[in-house]
């Protein structure tokens, strides 16, 4: 029998409650993003995105308005001005957006650690599964915050400037960008999350963090071709002809994609140019509409920039697993 007060009721509550690996997930998500927005450091890196920005959309909508000839996509091109100019608002953001994910994440965990508070939060109803996606999630949403306030002054600024307000190829193709942006800043928040559950260290994680992303940003494109010659040698033939030969360029290209930032580079080079037809080896039939002069419409830029978008998506996700899986076995205990 039962004890008396007993209630069948209470017990499935509760142990639904117990069950929950996501209890209190809302309570640590609004509790950092509070902090994240609110931070001295949050705020500095803020102000150098605005500034850095501004400049370079100013210099882009003056480059525009002294241009004779019409374009579809003025808009688009305060993203991505025309020409080789190596200071636009892409390269900016593929610059920044780094570092501010590598602040929010750099101490989330070690952090807590440092300051013996992790074994305190864990005492409570929260668990580590809460804990860790709470954390996750609010430094994800203060980077979108962020990015959709600059997204929306960039178009401000288009529209006072330029005087010509966006048509719905350009607001859908700059809205694609800015959800590329976010999953973009996720891998890197994910890895300096990685890096501060395996390292007790603040500065040691932020420092292989950051040390990680140049590799990838500056030496790894250039590894790539050498590293593609040696699995796959050049055929001498094509060489001869001043061609690349086809499995070496194919090689060059694989290793070229394991960076997050190629990756963004070429998601948002379909998305942001609409005569991309191809971010590989073109054939006849996908230059036949680039002779003509037709811009790709934007299901088939996507579908172009989808194999980018999903390794942007699959690389946060591994790493957020594989950072799971070590904050799991971790000792916690002060």
């Amino acid at each position: 029998m039962p004890p008396e007060g007993f209630s069948w009721r209470t017990m499935s509550l509760g142990a639904r409650r117990e069950g929950s690996p996501f209890h209190g997930l809302s309570t640590v998500m609004l509790k950092e993003l509070a902090d994240n927005l609110s931070s001295v450091r949050m705020l500095v890196l803020e102000v150098l995105m605005v500034m850095f920005g501004a400049v370079v959309v100013y210099l882009a909508a003056e480059q525009l308005r002294q241009g004779t000839a019409e374009d579809p996509f003025l808009i688009l091109r305060l993203f991505a001005p025309p020409g080789d100019s190596l200071l636009t608002f892409v390269t900016v953001l593929s610059i920044l957006v780094p570092l501010m994910a590598i602040g929010l994440g750099f101490d989330a965990i070690n952090g807590e650690h440092n300051r013996r508070t992790l074994s305190r939060i864990l005492a409570q109803p929260i668990y580590r599964d809460a804990l860790l996606l709470g954390k996750f999630l609010a430094g994800l949403g203060t980077l979108s915050i962020n990015l959709v306030v600059l997204w929306l002054m960039v178009i401000g600024f288009g529209l006072v400037r330029l005087g010509i307000p966006p048509s719905a190829e350009e607001l859908g193709r700059s809205l694609v960008f800015l959800l590329l942006t976010v999953c973009y800043a996720g891998v890197w928040l994910a890895v300096a999350m990685l890096f501060s559950i395996v390292f007790r260290a603040t500065a040691t994680a932020a420092l292989v963090s950051l040390g990680l992303w140049l590799f990838f940003a500056m030496l790894w494109p250039a590894l790539a071709k050498p590293l593609a010659e040696m699995i796959s040698p050049s055929d001498y033939r094509y060489t001869m002809l001043g061609l690349q030969t086809p499995d070496t360029l194919m090689w060059q290209v694989a290793l070229a994609r394991i960076s997050p930032g190629t990756l963004y580079s070429e998601a948002i080079t379909a998305i942001l140019n609409p005569d991309v037809r191809s971010l590989g080896p073109l054939f006849l039939d996908q230059v036949q509409g680039m002779i003509r002069g037709a811009p790709l419409p934007l299901s088939q830029s996507i579908v172009i920039a989808w194999p980018q978008t999903v390794g942007l998506i699959a690389g946060t996700v591994v790493l957020y697993v594989i950072g799971y899986v070590i904050f799991q076995r971790q000792e916690v205990r002060a």
